[in-house]
């Protein structure tokens, strides 16, 4: 289409070359959305990727934790924002915005989240999804011990490290290969 914007660097599969179980997982985004997110119709170059990706991804940020849902977005927008990563800024900051139905909370933890206002525990899960994303060599079974000093289990430390790996992964993707966000994420949860 002449003048329609890029959506990625590489090409994007047509609805009729997709396998039914990928159409199938758009379909919940189409109904509570209006759209289909853009990772999902571009990750789908590789459609059995996707269907993995996507089944970590429903575990990792829906499933079991002692963090909840909005706590696990705050760290994808942390994170997204240490890699500069638009799509996912985009994504997990309008995400963020409607899971805590605070845009202002939203918008300042990705502009700052050591100066936004957290408690303590959510601040220093943050700091540490920061470190292991910006400073992985580094890492210590201090920053674990902090961790727990702030009240986390292992088993959230555990969940709050996998969430960091998740999008530090999914960052590099969506930034080495040129995604462009949904231009409906910026009106989301305002």
């Amino acid at each position: 289409m002449p003048g329609a914007e890029r959506l990625s660097w590489l090409r994007v599969p047509t609805e009729d070359e997709l396998p039914p179980d990928v159409l199938e997982l758009w379909r919940p985004s189409l109904e509570k959305l209006g759209f289909v997110p853009n990772v999902l119709r571009l990750y789908a170059l590789r459609p059995s990727r996707l269907l993995a990706w996507n089944a970590w991804y429903d575990e990792a940020m829906k499933g079991d934790s002692g963090l909840t849902k909005a706590e696990r977005e705050m760290i994808a927008v942390v994170v997204s924002v240490a890699n500069r990563c638009p799509y996912c800024i985009a994504a997990h900051g309008a995400a963020l915005r409607k899971l805590t139905k605070d845009a202002a909370l939203a918008d300042a933890i990705a502009a700052d989240h050591t100066t936004a206002p957290l408690e303590p525990r959510v601040r220093a899960m943050l700091d540490y999804a920061l470190a292991l994303t910006l400073r992985p060599a580094t890492m210590s079974e201090d920053d674990v011990v902090a961790l727990r000093a702030a009240g986390w289990s292992d088993e959230d430390v555990m969940d709050i490290a996998e969430v960091t790996g998740l999008f530090n992964m999914s960052n590099r993707m969506a930034s080495g290969l040129g995604w462009a966000p949904n231009p409906e994420y910026e009106s989301l949860g305002r």
